[in-house]
């Protein structure tokens, strides 16, 4: 008995599937056993690598490069030069004329007095970033973080306390929840336990007013709603044009509401 590929080698084990007689050379392992390089659609070394590829795309890689923007920051946050960085970094809405990148920065900083803060957050970023990034794909993902987080800051300068500094991605995360609602709508799947968590923590924002910003939740929320309603009413592949045009538009709209509200910060 020889292998069907190679007739000078002897063989002992039969495809699963064709029940050829393959070499070791050629037995590609799959869950129903080994398959020959034909039905396993490539040799072994080519089956390896692209297992590797799908692997390298299926990992979320820009979720876990958002929770260690976030843990880098923090590091430098309880670092001797910590309250320089904050100084400069977290968002302080009586800033931002002078310092408009808090909008952005203020969400990757921290509570350095509370490990706790970045702990949830971290967590939570991963918990949705897995399911979110491969859904929507690295750059939609991306853009859907960010706006949050900048509709999230917005809420804060619009309706916070102008002298009290807001830091923490919560604003990015409670507009991933958002987001992962408004999906689940559009594929008609079972939302409820999703809006029972929003709820929750909604409620938990309100009881802790003093401590937690609930304006960066509202926004957050909000914003990533918005942005997944986008991708929802634009999935088709013909539709990629209207979606970076609608996308650009939201930013745009939130851009034009920090501009109004720049002049009246200066008053404080």
């Amino acid at each position: 008995m020889t292998c069907y590929r190679h007739p000078d080698r002897e063989a002992f084990v039969r495809c699963q599937r064709c029940e050829r007689f393959i070499c070791p050379a050629c037995q590609v392992e799959a869950s129903v056993g080994f398959l020959c390089p034909d039905d396993a659609g490539g040799t072994p070394k080519q089956v390896s690598r692209q297992r590797s590829r799908a692997l390298s795309l299926g990992r979320p890689q820009v979720t876990l490069t958002l929770i260690a923007i976030n843990v880098v920051a923090w590091l430098v946050e309880i670092s001797p030069v910590g309250q320089l960085f904050q100084a400069y970094f977290q968002l302080l809405p009586v800033n931002v004329p002078i310092a408009p990148w808090q909008l952005i920065t203020g969400g990757f900083l921290h509570d350095p007095s509370s490990p706790l803060h970045i702990l949830f957050n971290m967590y939570s970023l991963y918990i949705f970033g897995q399911v979110l990034e491969p859904m929507l794909g690295r750059a939609r993902f991306l853009a859907l973080y960010l706006i949050s987080l900048f509709a999230g800051s917005l809420a804060v300068i619009w309706f916070g306390a102008s002298m009290i500094p807001t830091v923490g991605a919560s604003g990015a995360i409670f507009g991933l929840m958002g987001a992962y609602f408004v999906v689940l709508r559009s594929l008609g799947q079972q939302s409820s336990q999703l809006l029972g968590l929003i709820a929750i923590n909604l409620v938990f924002t309100f009881i802790n007013i003093n401590t937690i910003s609930w304006q960066a939740h509202i926004g957050g929320l909000v914003g990533g709603a918005a942005v997944a309603f986008i991708y929802a009413k634009t999935r088709n592949a013909s539709q990629n044009g209207m979606q970076k045009l609608a996308l650009i538009s939201l930013v745009a709209v939130l851009v034009l509401f920090a501009v109004l509200r720049i002049p009246q910060l200066n008053l404080y």
